[in-house]
């Protein structure tokens, strides 16, 4: 019997859910999953999460927090129990994001870290089962250089270019999110076109340079490729460290008996243009994020959209118990 792509697939490449849906994760069995502030507030939205929220409100007013304060807590222990919960469907890690207003605050996203990381342990949930997920900006490289220094892992996100993968290097993170439908969008909206063919995507062909450095270069954190938009993108990454997939992809995978093919080694890496690795501090870093437009302009608008919403799930929250967001 033929197997399926996503099985074939797994053979190469360690699939991740991209979910906070528990009933997707359970379906599937990824070892790993990830979330964002996009996903806990459309899983926030499910009837079948009441539960959870309660509970997550109930703990924080048990601090004795009121207004806006409560509820950022109450978002806090929420976004935890999430992930103790899908924890207990896979074997492997779960992926928490630090509020991404903090994105530009080395010292706020150290904290936030820890705070997220004290209320894992409550569960019992030590701390090698998760990341810490951190925008890639400088600042939360930064962070995260620190966090890992101190045995915390992470995972830097909203990542678009070689600049960004250089400076996760350097801070010895342990893993990296580089996005892949999101730069297909931009280069289909720059280039006003509504198609690239799939070994001309721009999107594919970011992960599989910043891959070949990686390889070339020896270095230790891991790639997962993330924000997929076709099943089509995703088999074309097969052999990268890992692959995070929303569940209507991992569905069409799981449908789909094509002959899924390796596409990355580190032996086809070898193969790649050989880049200069040197180190990069802030000036460096800022000019090359700077001269990559699409890199820049993702970034700080995927801040945006993780800002606002978390903005939509604290006034989801403050409708639901009634609470004053500004107080």
């Amino acid at each position: 019997m033929t197997q399926s792509a996503l099985n074939q697939l797994k053979q190469f490449t360690t699939i991740v859910a991209d979910s906070s849906d528990l009933t997707a994760i359970e379906k599937f069995r990824p070892l790993d999953a990830t979330t964002n502030p996009s996903l806990i507030t459309a899983a926030a939205n499910q009837p079948e999460n009441t539960a959870l929220i309660e509970a997550a409100f109930t703990q924080a007013k048990e601090e004795g927090l009121s207004g806006s304060k409560l509820i950022e807590r109450t978002i806090d222990i929420l976004t935890v129990r999430f992930g103790v919960e899908i924890l207990k469907l896979i074997e492997g890690r779960v992926s928490t994001e630090v509020d991404a207003a903090l994105s530009y605050d080395t010292a706020a996203t150290i904290a936030k870290a820890k705070e997220l990381l004290a209320l894992y342990a409550q569960y019992g949930i030590l701390s090698d089962r998760i990341l810490i997920k951190i925008a890639s900006t400088w600042e939360g490289i930064q962070a995260a250089r620190v966090l890992e220094a101190e045995g915390i892992h992470t995972n830097l996100t909203l990542l678009f270019g070689l600049a960004q993968a250089k400076a996760c290097a350097d801070a010895k993170v342990t893993l990296i999110s580089p996005f892949v439908g999101r730069i297909l969008d931009w280069f289909k909206k720059a280039e006003n076109v509504d198609h690239f063919p799939i070994d001309k995507d721009p999107g594919v062909l970011s992960v599989k340079q910043i891959y070949a450095f990686y390889k070339q270069h020896d270095i230790g954190t891991e790639i997962m490729g993330a924000s997929f938009r076709s099943i089509e993108q995703v088999l074309a990454l097969a052999g990268c460290d890992l692959l995070t997939v929303a569940p209507n992809l991992l569905a069409e995978l799981d449908q789909d008996q094509r002959d899924v093919v390796l596409q990355l080694s580190p032996d086809h890496a070898h193969a790649h243009t050989q880049h200069i690795n040197t180190p990069l501090d802030q000036t460096k870093f800022q000019t090359e994020l700077e001269q990559d437009r699409m890199a820049s302009e993702l970034l700080a608008g995927g801040i945006q959209g993780f800002v606002k919403a978390r903005e939509q799930l604290v006034n989801l929250l403050a409708q639901r118990f009634a609470i004053q967001a500004n107080n």
